[in-house]
């Protein structure tokens, strides 16, 4: 996903800023932010990852343990967003279980060059069940609502998993259990 805004987003959502002349991601750019979500402090780590093909594994290393990824695409550019089904496949193969994908639509205030419609960015979110926004960093239009978004549902699966583990008991309390003698002396014979 080459030169779809990817920075341009990340730009505007960490400064409120938006620059013409960014160059092109090579490899990883990393951003912490806080944020509030749902009335709760929220540490939000954000890998902005190039997405030019030569660095796609570098890319594929970041799913394993993403809670939440940004999949965006150029309203503006066919081929950007036919290759989103291809990124899809690869979310699916590389990242944990259950990670939150948001399909994002960008360049939103270019809408005299549209090639993509709403509609068909709508449609192929609702064939991936995933959210769906079309943004402008331009024009700030949706920048902060894709980040509370996939911050928020991520935050939701990452309680769920963790009230889960912590009614299951890692550990055994043995303080008063006896032993047979048998497994004491064959333990490290």
């Amino acid at each position: 996903m080459a030169a779809v805004g990817k920075s341009s987003l990340l730009l505007r959502f960490s400064e409120n800023d938006f620059r013409h002349d960014l160059t092109s991601t090579i490899g990883v750019d990393f951003l912490i932010r806080t944020m509030d979500i749902d009335g709760e402090r929220v540490k939000v780590s954000i890998w902005d990852t190039a997405g030019q093909e030569r660095y796609r594994t570098i890319t594929e290393a970041y799913y394993r343990n993403a809670h939440g990824i940004l999949l965006i695409y150029d309203i503006t550019s066919k081929s950007s967003f036919d290759n989103v089904r291809g990124w899809i496949r690869s979310i699916e193969e590389h990242s944990t279980k259950g990670v939150q994908v948001t399909l994002v639509g960008n360049k939103a205030d270019m809408d005299a060059h549209r090639v993509i419609s709403k509609e068909q960015g709508q449609q192929l979110a609702s064939e991936f069940r995933v959210p769906f926004f079309e943004t402008s960093a331009k024009a700030d239009i949706n920048v902060d609502d894709i980040f509370v978004c996939i911050a928020r549902e991520s935050k939701r699966l990452y309680d769920e998993t963790h009230s889960l583990n912590a009614e299951k008991p890692t550990c055994v309390n043995l303080q008063g259990a006896t032993v047979p003698a048998q497994v004491i002396s064959s333990c490290c014979a």
